[in-house]
């Protein structure tokens, strides 16, 4: 280890630049040095890097990624130098009611990797040891960068409580939604389908086990999903898109006792006509949101599961990994992803 780094730096809203900066060191003694091998790029990512910004500057953004040991603190026990390790974003304050319930993503005064303090995309990054999980054996450094996006689905999916024989509509084709699909089935669902606008996105969605795809482009979704059910509607909505379109389909699309999950956030004004708005209270439907992927014991038993699922072959992450660039990339690819100028679903930085 040298005592400079590549990393990609964000010194205001659209200025992102690739340069040399000094390795970070240890401070604390709960303090982890990791070397970066791989960092996912998510759609948060997009917004600040050319749009919001961080909470300061100048920032290293980046939290999907996982790595491996380079230096540990004196009392960060538990690993050794070497260790291929995830790692979770958020640092809670531990302190705050809702950390002391074990609802971290919800803490009062938490920082995070990537945003409010420097991320992975660099060649090292410093985490406090509680963040790190060990990655099994036979988990490439791009499925342990997937990890984080899984179980930000996991969680959500706990939330909404699928159960054996759910009917199961997925809004959107982007990672959350190819991983839902995949969580679906593993939780029992009976069958899944999945709404895109983009049909290059449905070979994922079928991957990951999707019964059905609709183009949203070429036909009404809902008037197409209905007649599948023969009017019913679906036990389960997932709605990962993001768009104030999908967020009102979500609601026309429950079946009566029926569950919406609101993954994706809003970008526009939410407008709910009165015949979408009246769905919720006459077929008492059960609305909920999902944010983060932490719970207890820290990070949570999102993580744990999914690291368990990849070991033991039954979730595949890779299936949401449509690209892999380097470093030096990164800023006009972001520029290409936000403007659409090709399809992807998760894009992956790989750091040699």
């Amino acid at each position: 280890m040298g005592e400079s780094m590549k990393a990609a730096v964000l010194y205001a809203p659209g200025d992102l630049r690739v340069e040399r900066r000094e390795v970070p060191r240890i401070k604390s003694a709960q303090d982890v040095l990791i070397r970066v091998k791989a960092v996912g790029i998510c759609g948060s990512d997009l917004d600040r890097v050319l749009h919001t910004g961080t909470y300061s500057f100048p920032t290293i953004p980046g939290h999907e990624f996982c790595g491996i040991v380079e230096e540990l603190g004196e009392d960060a026990v538990g690993f050794q130098v070497g260790d291929r390790v995830v790692v979770a974003p958020i640092l809670p304050c531990m302190k705050c009611d809702s950390c002391s319930k074990g609802h971290y993503g919800q803490c009062d005064d938490y920082d995070y990797l990537g945003s409010r303090r420097d991320g992975a995309m660099a060649e090292y990054v410093i985490a406090p040891v509680q963040n790190l999980i060990k990655m099994p054996d036979n988990m490439s450094f791009a499925e342990g960068a997937a990890v984080e996006p899984a179980a930000v689905t996991l969680h959500g999916m706990i939330q909404v409580g699928i159960e054996v024989g759910d009917s199961v509509v997925v809004l959107g084709c982007g990672p959350l939604g190819v991983f839902a699909v995949s969580f679906a089935k593993l939780m029992g669902a009976s069958e899944v389908y999945v709404v895109d606008i983009d049909p290059q996105k449905f070979a994922a969605a079928a991957s990951a086990g999707a019964d059905g795809c609709v183009n949203a482009l070429e036909t009404d979704a809902v008037e197409a999903l209905q007649q599948i059910t023969k009017n019913k509607g679906f036990n389960v909505v997932i709605e990962t898109a993001g768009s104030s379109i999908t967020q009102e389909q979500s609601l026309r699309l429950a079946k009566k006792k029926g569950r919406v999950l609101y993954l994706g956030t809003a970008h526009n004004d939410v407008v709910l006509p009165p015949t979408t708005f009246e769905k919720i209270v006459r077929n008492e439907l059960w609305v909920t949101g999902s944010w983060n992927s932490f719970s207890a014991p820290f990070p949570g038993r999102e993580w744990y599961a999914i690291l368990k699922y990849v070991s033991d072959g039954r979730f595949d992450l890779s299936s949401a990994i449509t690209h892999k660039i380097s470093l030096d990339q990164l800023p006009e690819v972001l520029v290409q992803m936000d403007k659409k100028e090709f399809v992807y679903s998760k894009v992956m930085i790989e750091i040699e």
